[in-house]
C-alpha cells in the first residue's frame, strides 16, 4: 500500500511527539560502583540517575554536633545491621551542619553498603516507583529529601505522610527516609494555628490545625535538632575549615588575632554563626591569601 507523502510526514510527527512522552532507555545502575543517585523525572514516570559523589565531608570534621552525630549514627548502624531503626527529620536553623551530617554519614558508610537516592520534594508521588526500583538490590538506601519544606493541601505532602506510616506507600525494609528542613513540622505555622484548642480533663489539647501540621513530623521515628553555634564554636569551625583550605592548596595559614577578627565580623555581617558561614569565610580568606602571595 502506497502511503501519501503527507500521511506519512504526518505519522513521523505522531511518532516523535509519542517517542518523546516514553521513558528513556536508561541502563541499571551498578551500585558497587555508585553510592548515590538522584531521581529524574520524565513524561510521566522517572528514573534513577548514578551521580558521582564528590563532597569529602566526614564526621569528625564536623563541630557543634556532637550529640546530633551520635543519634544519626547509631541509627544508621543499627539499618546497616538489619536491626529496627527510624525514619528520621533533621530540623533547625539553616547553615548548622544538616545536610553536611547526611553527607557524611554516606562517606563513613558506604563501603558497609549503604547508598543514597536524593529526591526533590515535587518527585515524592513517585516514592513507590523509587521503592520498586531499589527493594530487590543487596544494598540498604536512605532517602533524602534536603532542605524540605511544604504548603498546606500538596500531594507530595500526603505522599511522604502515608509512606511514613506504613501504608501501601510504605518503604521496603531495605530503605530508611531521612529529612532536613528549616521547620520542625515540615508546615509554616502561624498565630492561628493555636486558636481552637481546648481543656480536656484539665490537659490543654492541641488545636485541629495544630493537630493536623505535627501529624506528619509526628511520623519521623527521631527528631534530631540543630541550633546556631556560640562564638567559640563557630570560631573553632573556621579554624577547622582554614586548615582544610589550606592543605588542599598546600600552603601554610597561621592562625592570628586578625583573622579571628575577620571571621567574627564576617559571621556579624551574615548574622549568623553556623558552619557554612564558617566555610563561606575560610573559602574567602584563602583565595584572597592565594591571590596576594601570587601577586595576580
Amino acid at each position: 500500500m502506497n502511503l501519501k507523502p503527507e500521511l506519512i510526514a504526518q505519522l513521523e510527527r505522531v511518532l516523535s511527539s509519542v517517542e518523546m512522552l516514553l521513558p528513556r532507555a536508561i541502563p541499571a545502575i551498578d551500585w558497587s560502583k555508585s553510592h548515590a543517585a538522584n531521581w529524574r523525572r520524565h513524561s510521566f514516570s522517572g528514573y534513577l540517575e548514578p551521580v558521582k559523589f564528590t563532597d569529602t565531608t566526614t564526621l569528625d570534621e564536623l563541630l557543634g554536633v556532637e550529640e546530633q552525630k551520635t543519634i544519626m549514627i547509631n541509627n544508621t548502624r543499627q539499618f546497616l545491621a538489619g536491626l529496627p531503626a527510624n525514619n528520621a527529620l533533621l530540623w533547625g536553623s539553616r547553615g548548622s551542619g544538616k545536610s553536611s551530617l547526611c553527607k557524611a554519614l554516606l562517606n563513613e558508610f558506604a563501603h558497609q553498603g549503604l547508598r543514597f537516592i536524593q529526591v526533590e520534594k515535587e518527585d515524592l508521588i513517585y516514592l513507590s516507583e523509587i521503592f520498586n526500583a531499589v527493594e530487590h538490590e543487596p544494598y540498604r538506601f536512605i532517602l533524602l529529601c534536603d532542605d524540605l519544606t511544604f504548603e498546606v493541601g500538596e500531594l507530595s505532602y500526603k505522599m511522604l505522610k502515608s509512606a511514613l506510616d506504613g501504608s501501601v506507600y510504605s518503604a521496603p525494609e531495605n530503605v530508611l527516609i531521612y529529612v532536613t528542613s528549616n521547620r520542625r513540622h515540615l508546615l509554616p505555622e502561624y498565630e492561628t494555628d493555636h486558636l481552637g484548642g481546648k481543656f480536656v480533663r484539665g490537659e490543654l489539647q492541641q488545636s485541629e490545625a495544630m493537630e493536623e501540621k505535627v501529624s506528619l513530623s509526628d511520623r519521623f521515628g527521631i527528631w534530631v535538632a540543630f541550633y546556631a553555634f556560640s562564638q567559640e564554636r563557630y570560631i573553632d569551625a573556621v579554624r577547622l575549615c582554614i586548615a582544610r583550605e589550606a592543605r588542599q592548596n598546600k600552603i601554610e595559614i597561621p592562625w592570628s588575632s586578625e583573622l579571628e577578627h575577620e571571621a567574627i565580623k564576617w559571621a556579624q555581617e551574615k548574622s549568623k554563626r553556623c558552619g557554612r558561614t564558617a566555610y563561606q569565610f575560610s573559602r574567602n580568606w584563602v583565595g584572597h591569601h592565594l591571590l596576594t602571595i601570587r601577586g595576580v
